[in-house]
Parts: C-alpha cells; structure tokens; sequence
C-alpha cells in the first residue's frame, strides 16, 4: 500500500467524526473556499462543485496529500435549504419540511495530484419527515440546536424522530460524508481501508 497524507479538507466536526470511523491517520485544514451560490446552479451542481473545490485548494498546498472535500446542500422544491443560524431560521425550516420530502445532495472529492487521482460522487438522500407540530418542533430545537445543520435537525442524534422514512443508498451521506463511496475511493487511491 502506498503512504501519502491524508488531509480532509473541512472544519465540519461532523465530518472528522465520521472519516474517523474509517482508521485512517488524517489531518484537517480549511480550505478557505468561497462557498457562494451561483445564480441558476442546481442544488447537486452546487455540492459537487464545492466539494471539488475545497479537495483542489488543499492538494494545490499539499501536492503529496490525498485530500477529501465534501459539501451537502439541501432542497425543498428546487430551493435551497441553508444551515438556519438561530432557532427562528430552524423552526421555519422544520414547518416547511413537516409533511414533506427533501432532498439532501453531498457531494465527496478525493485528490491526489501527485497520484494523479482524481475520484468524486453525489449521493442523494431522500429524507420523508413526517406532520409536525409546533410545539414538536419546539421541543427539538430547544434539546438539540441544531442551528448549523442544512434542515435545521441532525439524524444522527435526536432529528431521527422527526422522519416517517430516510431512502439513502449510504446513511452517512446524510450526516455529511458518504463513507461506502469514500471507503472506496481510498483504497482506489492505494489506502488500506479497512
């Protein structure tokens, strides 16, 4: 197997905490990407574009890395739904997603320049969350704040009882990072995985 650093290039703590499941030694740096919207772009486009560009501002600084970006963006009906901020913000988010289907596009690069690799996927994640009340919606955002979540829930802790169903062909993709694909993707690039 070939030994090169691993760096993620990401400040999520979700994300660390999910690449860590994989045993891989790894590094983490902000790739100071500006992660604006561009006028027109769909919500998938969106997700791969920035995660390739997070991957690319890293391995340009670390040529010998491999380096993983990811970006999830969230839709309900074509619009974009931004991680809300505050509790105000959450709990419009969560009235509009009562009832209703969202999709949650993450998109994941891996980046070797050195190595030539050169490797990416969007999942999709459809995510069915069932009649909510305001005063469910309530209780939720005062346990969990989950005011830096595209959605405004984290289904991996509490936001679980919030769904009817979540139809996903990698349940970490949801969280932020879809691991079977990433799993994939490094031992292609020549890591040990598992």
């Amino acid at each position: 197997m070939i030994h090169r650093p691993l760096i993620l290039a990401s400040t999520s703590p979700y994300r660390r905490e999910l690449l860590a499941r994989l045993g891989q030694p790894f590094v983490v740096e902000s790739p100071g990407v500006d992660e604006a919207a561009i006028r027109g772009e769909m919500p998938a486009a969106r997700a791969a574009r920035l995660a390739s560009a997070k991957a690319r501002a890293v391995a340009r600084r670390h040529p010998d890395a491999l380096v993983i970006g990811s970006d999830q963006v969230a839709e309900l009906d074509a619009a974009i739904l931004d991680k809300p901020g505050n509790a105000e913000r959450c709990r419009a988010q969560l009235a509009a997603l009562a009832g209703r289907t969202a999709s949650f596009h993450t998109a994941c690069a891996v980046i070797g320049h050195d190595a030539r690799i050169d490797l990416s996927r969007t999942d999709t994640t459809r995510v069915v969350v069932r009649a909510l009340t305001g005063a469910e919606i309530d209780r939720y955002i005062e346990r969990e704040q989950p005011f830096d979540c595209a959605g405004g829930f984290k289904v991996e802790a509490l936001g679980i009882a919030l769904f009817e169903r979540v139809e996903s062909q990698d349940p970490t993709a949801l969280i932020g990072l879809p691991l079977i694909w990433l799993a994939d993707a490094l031992r292609r690039a020549g890591l040990a995985v598992p």
